[in-house]
C-alpha cells in the first residue's frame, strides 16, 4: 500500500470502521443496483428482439402479397419506433460490429431470412444504425431501416430513493460502529484518568461479553495497583519510622561526646540520612497520591508568599507578571513544585526569577529562571527519574538527593500540570510549568 495514503487515513478506529462499513455497503448497493438496471435492460431486449422477429416477419409478408402500386402507402403504416421499411437498396457498407445491432441482424435473419435472401450492413458514420436488405418475390428491393433508441430511462424518483438510500446507510454505519467503539473510548478515558492518585473511574461491567470481560479485567489491574502502591507507601513509611529511633539515639550519643570533626562529619551523615528518608516517603506519597482537594485560589497571592518567604530568609529570589484570576487546584501541591524548583535554582545559580503569565488560550505559564551551568540537552528528562543526579561528586551541598524533580514532575501530573526544562540561550536554565487549565 502507497505510504503516502496511510498518511492521509482516518487516524481514529471510529472513523475507519465507519469508512469501510460505508464504502464496503455503498460498492455492494451500487452493484446492486447496476446488475438490476443490467438484468432490466436484458430482459427489455430479449423482449424486443422478439418483437422484432415477429413483426418484421408480418410486416415483410404483408409488402410481398401486396400490389407494387399499394406497397408505398403501406410502408408509414408498417414503421415502428425502432425501424422503416424502404421500397429502395438502401446504402451500403461495413458489416455491424455493435453487438445491439448484431442481435437485431440475426433476430431479423431467424425471422425471415429462411424465405428471403438477406445482406446486413452498418450505416456509414452511424455504427449503431444497420440496414437489412432483400428482395421481395416480384424482385422490388426493400431495405429495413434499424435506428436503436436509447435505452429506457430510469424513473424520476429512483434518484432519491438512491440518495435516501445512502443516507440510511451513513446514520446506520455511525450508530452500529459508534455503539461497537463506546466501550474502546470507555477504556481509554479511564486509563488516561488512571494518574498518581490512582482515582480513575470504574467501567461499567455490562454489555457483550467480550466488553464485560475487558472492563472486568481494567477494574480489577487498578484494584492490583493501587494494592501494590499503598503496600509500597506503608513499607516505606514503616522503614522511615523504624529509622528514626536509631538516628535519633545516634544523635543523642553523639551530644555527650566531645564536640570534634569526627563528631561533626557524623551529625551531617545523620542529618543527610534523615533527610533522604524524608524524602523517600514524599516522593513515595506522591506516587501514590495527593489526598489534597482541590481549591479555588489566587495564585498571585501563592506565589508571592513564597517568595516572600524566601526574600525574608535572605534568598535572591524575584517575581515578575501577574495572572489576575483565580484558578482551581490544589495550592500545596503547586507550592511545593515551586518551591522545588526554586530551590533548585538557588543550589545551583545562587539566584532565582519567577515569571508568571496567562495566555489567550486559558493557560498558566509558571517558570523558574536561573543563570547556572545549565542542563546538557540528552539529560533535560532524565533529571526527572527518581534519584538521579548530574553531580558525580554526590555532594550534598549541590547534588541533594536526586529526588526534588521527581517529585516535582509527580505533583505535576497531580494537579493536571506539565513541568519541563528548558537551556535559556544566554545561559542558565527554565523549569517551565504549564497548567492546563485556567478559570
Amino acid at each position: 500500500m502507497n505510504p503516502t495514503a496511510l498518511l492521509h487515513a482516518p487516524r481514529t478506529l471510529f472513523a475507519r470502521l465507519v469508512l469501510i462499513l460505508f464504502v464496503s455497503l455503498a460498492l455492494v448497493q451500487s452493484l446492486s443496483v447496476w446488475l438490476t438496471r443490467t438484468e432490466r435492460d436484458q430482459t427489455m431486449t430479449n423482449v424486443m428482439m422478439g418483437y422484432i422477429e415477429s413483426e418484421v416477419t408480418s410486416s415483410v409478408a404483408l409488402l410481398d402479397h401486396l400490389p407494387p402500386a399499394e406497397r408505398a402507402a403501406w410502408l408509414p403504416r408498417l414503421a415502428r419506433r425502432t425501424y422503416t421499411f424502404i421500397l429502395g437498396p438502401g446504402v451500403t457498407g461495413a458489416p455491424p460490429d455493435v453487438e445491439l445491432s448484431a442481435r437485431v441482424a440475426q433476430s431479423i435473419a431467424d425471422g425471415i431470412g429462411k424465405r428471403y435472401a438477406l445482406t446486413v450492413n452498418a450505416v456509414p458514420g452511424d455504427p449503431d444504425r444497420l440496414q437489412v436488405h432483400l428482395q421481395l418475390s416480384d424482385g422490388t428491393p426493400l431495405t429495413i431501416d434499424y435506428h436503436p433508441v436509447p435505452s429506457a430511462p430510469l424513473s424520476p424518483w429512483l434518484s432519491w430513493v438512491l440518495v435516501l438510500q445512502l443516507v440510511v446507510l451513513v446514520a446506520c454505519c455511525w450508530l452500529a460502529v459508534r455503539l461497537a467503539t463506546r466501550p474502546l473510548s470507555q477504556l481509554a478515558r479511564a486509563a488516561d484518568t488512571l494518574g498518581p492518585d490512582l482515582q480513575a473511574e470504574r467501567l461499567p461491567e455490562d454489555g457483550p461479553d467480550e466488553v464485560a470481560r475487558a472492563a472486568r479485567a481494567f477494574n480489577a489491574m487498578q484494584d492490583r495497583i493501587k494494592s501494590y502502591m499503598t503496600e509500597r507507601l506503608q513499607i516505606l513509611a514503616s522503614i522511615s519510622h523504624d529509622l528514626q529511633t536509631p538516628i535519633t539515639r545516634m544523635r543523642l550519643r553523639l551530644d555527650v561526646l566531645d564536640d570534634s570533626a569526627q563528631g561533626a562529619k557524623l551529625q551531617q551523615d545523620l542529618h543527610e540520612m534523615e533527610t533522604m528518608v524524608k524524602e523517600g516517603v514524599t516522593y513515595a506519597r506522591t506516587l501514590h497520591g495527593a489526598s489534597e482537594a482541590p481549591l479555588r485560589i489566587d495564585p498571585d497571592a501563592l506565589v508571592e508568599s513564597l517568595v516572600f518567604d524566601y526574600v525574608d530568609a535572605g534568598k535572591d529570589v524575584s517575581l515578575s507578571g501577574r495572572i489576575g484570576a483565580q484558578i482551581v487546584t490544589r495550592p500545596q501541591a503547586l507550592r511545593r513544585i515551586v518551591g522545588n524548583l526554586v530551590d533548585n535554582a538557588l543550589k545551583f545559580g545562587g539566584s532565582a526569577e519567577i515569571a508568571i503569565a496567562a495566555s489567550e488560550a486559558g493557560q498558566i505559564t509558571l517558570s523558574v529562571l536561573d543563570r547556572g551551568p545549565g542542563i546538557p540537552a540528552g539529560s533535560l528528562d532524565a533529571v526527572f527519574e527518581p534519584f538521579v543526579r548530574l553531580e558525580e561528586s554526590r555532594n550534598r551541598g549541590t547534588g541533594g538527593t536526586g529526588l526534588g524533580l521527581a517529585i516535582a514532575r509527580q505533583l505535576a501530573l497531580a494537579i493536571d500540570a506539565t513541568l519541563s526544562l528548558h537551556n535559556r540561550p544566554d545561559g542558565g536554565l527554565e523549569a517551565r510549568l504549564v497548567l492546563k487549565r485556567a478559570a
